[in-house]
């Protein structure tokens, strides 16, 4: 055991269990503009992320000149008082040490669409349970996936012939991330990143670890290890995605903060994270550009996912869940997600393409 001082937050309680989000969010006004860019293929090989490169930046105002020896220093830039104010430095000190331009990042905390970091709560156990899917395999919810799924079948069959990923298996994720595109999030993706990667903030390390002290200020220290083993997880998962925030953006030209998803940070259709876009987009309609927002490079892209962690052919049910862990750590939604596609079925055929082996 260990003794500590416990502490007060207004931080959020996370139990945070998974790699992209489900839960409903209001649909945008249309889908982003999505630039094609040259590292984004229509076969994608699972490759690394490429580094960060810097977008063109407004020039900051002139900072103060010093004062004289003896006297108080200058002000910092009115983007650094205001982000110290806001709680970010320790994820704008980490993105500048990794190529992010200070100044750049700087702004992107600091602009007032950027809410202020005020804590995150975070569960060292977590667990999505069942009943958080159980409406999936509703009799109104099978049918709404079975329509998405016929309306868009040569979407899907496209991606199961040249993925080798089953059709009905990839409607089902779409249904389940969802709803066929139709609640895909309208949440500032940077700021729901940035809440998750800051979990191993010291601060914010500290005050996870004070709630969970006995009234006493002792810590059994098997918990303690779990708390803190639970902060370098959602760091090592989610800092990640807070740099490749930026790199999007200097792939399609536009603000950092004008990516709209879920408010944990994943976006479009399959509810991708920004280095699976990265990663695994695909273009699916061959018109030069991964869309997220669009059906057959949404379906093509999640066959990819799935094709490039294992997934060949038709599985067994245990190779499936294992391939599926990947795409979301929850056994809740892996059942979810088999019970729907067990559901579809394999769909009549209509002139579809021969299956092929996935490429990896």
């Amino acid at each position: 055991m260990r003794m500590r001082t416990r502490s007060g937050s207004a931080a959020l309680l996370v139990g945070f269990a998974f790699a992209c989000a489900t839960t409903p969010q209001a649909q945008p006004p249309g889908p982003p503009p999505v630039v094609a860019s040259p590292a984004i293929v229509s076969t994608p090989p699972v490759v690394a992320a490429a580094p960060v490169v810097a977008a063109p930046a407004a020039p900051l105002a002139a900072p103060a000149p010093r004062e004289a020896e003896g006297r108080h220093a200058a002000p910092a830039p009115l983007e650094a008082r205001i982000l110290a104010a806001k709680g970010w430095g320790w994820l704008v000190d980490k993105l500048a040490a990794d190529g992010v331009p200070r100044e750049r990042a700087e702004r992107a905390f600091a602009d007032p669409r950027m809410q202020a970091f005020d804590g995150l709560y975070f569960n060292p156990y977590p667990a999505e349970p069942k009943s958080m899917y159980r409406a999936v395999l509703a009799r109104r919810s099978v049918a709404q996936a079975r329509a998405c799924r016929d309306e868009y079948w040569r979407a899907f069959d496209a991606a199961e012939a040249r993925t080798g990923v089953p059709a009905e298996l990839v409607a089902a994720i779409l249904h389940v991330e969802t709803r066929c595109g139709r609640n895909t999030g309208d949440s500032i993706v940077l700021f729901g990143l940035a809440r998750l990667a800051m979990a191993n903030e010291p601060d914010n390390l500290e005050r996870n670890l004070d709630r969970r002290a006995e009234p006493d200020g002792r810590l059994d220290r098997a918990l303690e290890q779990r708390v803190r083993a639970r902060a370098a997880t959602l760091e090592e998962m989610f800092y990640p995605e807070v740099r490749a925030v930026f790199e999007l953006a200097d792939h399609w030209r536009r603000d950092p903060l004008s990516l709209r998803g879920s408010a944990s940070g994943a976006f479009g259709f399959p509810q991708f994270l920004p280095t699976s876009y990265l990663r695994f987009g695909a273009d699916g309609n061959g018109d030069g550009r991964v869309d997220l927002y669009d059906v057959d490079d949404a379906a093509t892209s999640a066959g990819w996912f799935l094709a490039s962690h294992g997934w060949q052919g038709r599985l067994e049910r245990v190779e499936q869940r294992r391939v599926l862990w990947h795409y979301n750590r929850s056994d809740a939604y892996i059942d979810a997600v088999l019970g729907l596609a067990d559901e579809l079925g394999p769909g009549p055929a209509r002139g579809r393409l021969p299956v092929v082996e996935a490429a990896h």
